[in-house]
């Protein structure tokens, strides 16, 4: 699925009706969470069958269009099936039951509710909340795609305003010029310190845009606190104050997330073969004493995007175990202890290197090991198969970090 982004102009009137048509999405959502948990025997037909109930029960549920009712009933069964699976599964801890929602941020359209005008860059929302027409803003050009291959019509609200996604079924692969190769392959260990240490001996820095932004952050939020009144109703204030906290916290999300796009953009532009740790980010993040940084680090963003960029411009993406890599000899394979406040690694062999260039050598190591040719045999895609991005080792990484 390709998605493109428009930010959307409209009056304000307009923009009532959206979030009306969004409440009205989470109140067909918790209607239909709320069937299930009272009633016996409530599959996935039962639910959808309930959102045409709740039509005819509820005038202003009736005003929405009705492909939009199925998505609320569609996003209520998402979450109860994710339940089910995780108790099939029996994961540890929380299983995820399904909880109310109390602040969706979007509505979603199939196939109908909504006319698209590509020669004014404009949309219009044909259903009884009277959206009407809103005016595309985005670089993109609308006679990109072909009409049928919109999939989904989805309406976002975010704290600096309204945003409009074409949900295509198109394959990235089928517009993307297949890059080069470059007969290299390297070898990428995340951290704290650096974002990532590769095994040519590059270290990326951390941008660390949270802990730089933690005053303000904080500092804002004081801002708002203040204007809010016990015992009093919201003031406007308090509503700027809280849009001003929200813009602050969406711009530093909005960093983290281009600073992995673009620094996992020039891995693949520079590699046939990335190798990286499968790591657990939900079991690491556990530990409260660096929580706050991993969380700050963005190394799933990363990830996503490593993968995406590889299946997109026919790279090689390999995730491997991540235990022991900073721990283990890269040269005679003894396994050395250390903590994380150990920064070099200092064998018996006499093989001195910093500990996060020796993890990467080692990932690199076990994303390559026991493949039968020679190194340009080993970038060859064609040899490993249609597969971008291979698991090596098996997912046993049970949240132990080893930096």
């Amino acid at each position: 699925m390709f998605i493109l982004e428009y930010k959307l102009r409209g009056k304000t009137q307009q923009f009532k009706a959206i979030d009306e048509g969004i409440r009205t999405v989470q109140f067909v959502r918790n209607k239909c969470v709320s069937l299930w948990m009272n009633s016996k025997n409530v599959g996935k037909a039962e639910v959808y069958r309930y959102t045409t109930t709740l039509r005819k029960e509820f005038p202003f549920v009736k005003c929405l269009n009705s492909t939009a009712c199925q998505q609320a009933g569609e996003r209520a069964w998402s979450a109860i099936s994710k339940f089910y699976d995780n108790c099939k599964k029996q994961v540890k801890g929380k299983k995820g039951y399904p909880k109310f929602s109390k602040r969706t941020r979007s509505i979603e359209y199939k196939q109908s509710g909504w006319k698209l005008d590509r020669d004014h860059k404009r949309i219009t929302f044909t259903d009884g909340n009277n959206i009407g027409t809103l005016k595309l803003i985005g670089s993109r050009d609308l006679y990109y795609f072909q009409e049928f291959q919109i999939q989904r019509v989805r309406l976002v609200k975010r704290a600096d305003g309204y945003f409009c996604q074409f949900c295509l079924k198109l394959d990235v692969r089928d517009i993307t010029p297949i890059l080069p190769q470059t007969k290299k392959m390297v070898g990428i260990d995340v951290g704290l310190k650096y974002f990532y240490a590769d095994s040519d001996g590059n270290f990326v820095e951390n941008p660390r845009f949270y802990r730089y932004s933690e005053a303000r952050l904080n500092r804002l939020n004081h801002r708002k606190s203040r204007k809010l009144k016990k015992g009093k109703p919201v003031s406007n204030n308090y509503i700027k104050a809280r849009q001003r906290y929200s813009k602050a916290h969406l711009k530093v999300s909005r960093q983290r997330e281009e600073f992995g796009k673009v620094t996992a953009l020039r891995l693949i532009q520079s590699n046939d073969l990335i190798a990286y740790e499968d790591l657990k980010v939900k079991n690491l993040v556990r530990n409260s004493k660096l929580s706050k940084s991993i969380n700050d680090a963005g190394w799933s963003q990363f990830r996503k995007w490593l993968e995406y960029f590889g299946v997109k411009y026919g790279k090689l993406t390999i995730a491997v175990n991540p235990a022991y890599t900073s721990q283990d000899c890269f040269q005679c394979g003894k396994r050395i202890k250390k903590s994380l406040s150990t920064r070099t690694h200092v064998c018996s062999c006499g093989y001195i290197e910093d500990r996060d260039t020796q993890a990467s050598l080692n990932i690199l190591r076990k994303a390559t090991m026991g493949h039968i040719g020679s190194k340009s045999d080993l970038l060859d895609l064609n040899a490993w198969g249609d597969l971008s991005s291979i698991l090596v080792g098996g997912n046993t990484c049970q949240g132990k970090m080893n930096q």
